[in-house]
């Protein structure tokens, strides 16, 4: 099994809209509403899947197939800190993909000086909890009621990893581009 992170493409606009009508709780991640056509998952990629400099997302693809993201956004130089976020397709999911991915985007951005990741997930998530501890974030705090999803509020447990921290004992994903 071969795991690389990427750029996202335009031509990977079939595989994202695939995971927009095929995952149905990527719309607490993406903007699934507006993701209902071909054109409409490349204008997507075009507006907020592509690098800049204070963001650094990536196509988490396994053997040749998109089948996730993980991103870097917020990134700070002055502190070197940054937020980290990832989804993956209901397809993807089980296999310790998010955690791999998750924990070269991170070694990626230590290499780098940043110093500090952080990131959160509604408590309500088990799965993403287990995602962010096996890539060796550490559990922080909950943040209550920050989240808001229709009527409802959810609690949010933050987690951080510092490139002081011991790195996972993972195999990584490839990172090109």
């Amino acid at each position: 099994m071969t795991l690389l992170l990427r750029p996202w493409r335009a031509s990977d606009a079939p595989d994202l809209l695939l995971a927009c009508t095929t995952t149905l709780d990527l719309a607490t991640q993406l903007p699934t509403a507006e993701i209902t056509t071909v054109e409409a998952a490349r204008d997507v990629i075009a507006d907020r899947l592509t690098p800049g400099d204070t963001c650094r997302p990536w196509a988490l693809e396994v053997d040749g197939a998109v089948v996730g993201t993980v991103a870097l956004s917020a990134l700070e130089t002055r502190h070197g800190t940054g937020w980290a976020s990832y989804w993956l397709t209901s397809a993807g999911r089980g296999r310790g993909h998010a955690s791999a991915a998750l924990a070269a985007a991170a070694a990626w951005a230590f290499e780098r000086d940043w110093f500090r990741l952080e990131l959160g997930h509604r408590v309500n998530n088990p799965a993403s909890c287990g995602v962010a501890t096996r890539a060796g974030f550490v559990a922080e705090g909950v943040e209550r009621a920050k989240l808001r999803y229709g009527d409802e509020r959810y609690d949010v447990e933050t987690h951080a990893r510092l490139a002081s921290d011991p790195y996972p004992d993972l195999s990584l994903p490839r990172i090109v581009g």
